[in-house]
Parts: structure tokens; sequence; C-alpha cells
């Protein structure tokens, strides 16, 4: 039965937000960004020249996740591994400045932390520079992943798995991790990329993007099939028996079939800046409803507002909780 009768206002259930705490397992990741002017071309080659005027660093992959979650009111606990280097340094320095633990976090002197970084010309990308090492865990970097989760975990009322494919999730983490939410009662949600698809089985509530659902499954159609996506949906969830999954559409929306429910639910029309870290503010969302055991329908809604709104922004930012809310108020989501 659904919790959502219980909050009689968006009010409330944001407030109820606030009362969760979120384990997220998964790749984080340092955002770099440089900012500056183009004005002249390279003499020793034809590229663009960037006189460079400002660089940020930004929490990224599952860390973004965490922003998302703390900026919606409840707290994240990550379970994660980065290296032991500049890149580290500097990713806890900003865990720091947002108040978010580090408890959980493996440092390894096997792997470098990954690190993305955008140079930008005003508000034009000019390239991207990825410092990363996606290869499996050693059994000693598994085992102390595993340590932090165990003991986090009970704390929590969520997990969120964000999968990246860079090599802190594997089977035995995810199964694992799974398993021990099950004993204690604790719904999953699921971030996936195509290494570990088939792998979250028993999971609460899966949710690959439409890309993700056709090579996950091997799944051949054009487009935006509605029947041929119910149909690979329900295919999913068989497979990974799994309570139930959301699929996020891009500009078609999200479907959601889950305990029993099947919806569509269309997006919002939007000016898009930037469509980076949405996967992350949806996810995130999700998770909390999930939590409260809110509706399908609710989840689903709430969930493509949020991703909506983050793609008005350029970069990769979490969403703001009270833009979030008015716009729940507005589209009387509760």
């Amino acid at each position: 039965m659904s919790n959502t009768v219980k909050y009689q206002s968006p009010e409330a259930l944001f407030n109820a937000f606030c009362n969760l705490r979120v384990l997220i397992v998964g790749d984080v990741m340092l955002d770099a960004y440089v900012w500056g002017e183009v004005s002249r071309i390279s003499p020793e080659a034809p590229v663009p020249v960037l006189k460079a005027s400002k660089k940020d660093y930004r929490l990224g992959g599952a860390a973004n996740v965490a922003l998302n979650v703390q900026a919606l009111g409840a707290t994240p606990v990550i379970c994660s591994v980065v290296g032991s280097d500049s890149g580290s340094k500097k990713f806890i320095e900003r865990l720091k400045v947002r108040e978010i633990s580090e408890e959980g976090i493996v440092f390894s002197k096997h792997r470098p932390t990954t690190v993305k970084t955008r140079i930008l010309s005003g508000h034009h990308h000019v390239v991207r520079i990825d410092e990363e090492d996606d290869k499996a865990l050693t059994h000693e970097e598994q085992e102390a992943l595993m340590a932090n989760i165990r003991k986090l975990l009970p704390q929590c009322q969520v997990v969120v798995f964000e999968d990246y494919d860079k090599g802190a999730l594997n089977s035995k983490v995810i199964g694992s991790t799974i398993r021990l939410a099950q004993e204690a009662g604790i719904p999953t949600v699921v971030d996936p990329k195509k290494r570990n698809f088939l792998a979250y089985r028993h999971a609460t509530l899966f949710k690959p993007n439409l890309k993700e659902l056709k090579e996950g499954l091997k799944f051949d159609f054009e487009g935006y099939d509605l029947e041929s996506i119910r149909r690979a949906t329900g295919d999913l969830i068989d497979t990974l028996q799994c309570q139930g999954s959301m699929i996020t559409l891009s500009e078609y929306g999200v479907y959601i079939h889950h305990r029993g429910e099947q919806h569509v639910v269309p997006a919002h029309m939007r000016e898009i800046s930037d469509v980076s870290g949405a996967g992350d503010t949806v996810i995130s969302i999700a998770a909390l409803c999930v939590a409260l055991e809110l509706d399908p329908l609710t989840t689903a809604r709430l969930s493509n507002l949020g991703g909506g709104l983050v793609c008005e922004h350029v970069g990769v930012v979490p969403i703001d909780r009270d833009e979030l809310l008015k716009e729940a108020k507005v589209h009387q989501l509760i």
C-alpha cells in the first residue's frame, strides 16, 4: 500500500526527505572545469589556444548523487574507491566543504582517482580530458569497500547503486550489498551501466535510460516505440527478478513499471542548456520516494520533474530544492 496519502502537501513530503539517510555505492569522480577565452590558433598545431581565467573542482559521479540527495534535505553516505593522489585530496576537500562524510571512502594505491576536466570558452565546450582506470578492484580494495558497506548500510533507509563502469562495482559487491539490504528490509535503487547491467538481481527499482535498456537486453527497436519499451521493461523485470523499473526516455519523459503499475510521464517543455547530471538527479529523487514507499506514479512524476529542471543549468549541478518544491506545487504532484 502506498504511503503517498500520508503526505497532504508537497511541503510535508519534502520535510519527510530530511529524515532519510541514503547509502550511495558506486563510482565517484572529481569534475574539474577550466574557463577561459579563445582568441587565436596555436602556431604549433591547428588548435585553439585558451587563456584560462578560472578553474573549479566539483564532486561528480556517485558524489553528484550525494549532492542531489543532500540538496533535497536527506543525508548522503558514500561508499566508493579513490586513488592516493592529488585528485583524491581535492575530492576529499570538496566533501569537507559540502559537509559530507568521507567515512565510506577507500583509498587505493593501485588506481587513480577518476578526474574529468572540461575546458570551456564562454558556454562552449572545447574539449574534455578524462583521467581514469576502470580495471576491477583488487581483493583488498573489494574487502575494504564491503567492510564500509556492512558498517554503514544499517544506518540508512535506502541504497543507491551509481554505476559509471569505472570499476568500483562488480557482481560480488552488488550481490552482497543487495543481500545485506534485503536482510535489513532496506530498498535498493539502481542507476546502471553496461558492464554490470544484469548483475542487479532482486533490486527494488532499476533505472536505465532507453539506450542502456536496449544495449543491456540486446533489444533492437527504432526510436521511441512505447510497446517495445513496455515489452523490454517487462523482460528486464523478469530477468533481474526486481520489483520494478523506471526508464528515462530523454525528451519523451519517463516510463515506470513498478509494484504492478505502469505509467508514462511526458517530459516538461524546457529550455535545455545541458543534460549533464540529469540522471543523477532522477535517481536521487527516485531513491527518496522509494524509501518513503510513495506510489509509482508520484515517484516517476517527481523524478521526471527534477531531471528536467537541472537541464536548464550549464554544467553538472544538483537540484535546487526550493525550485523543485515550487514546481511540484504548480503541477499538483501531491
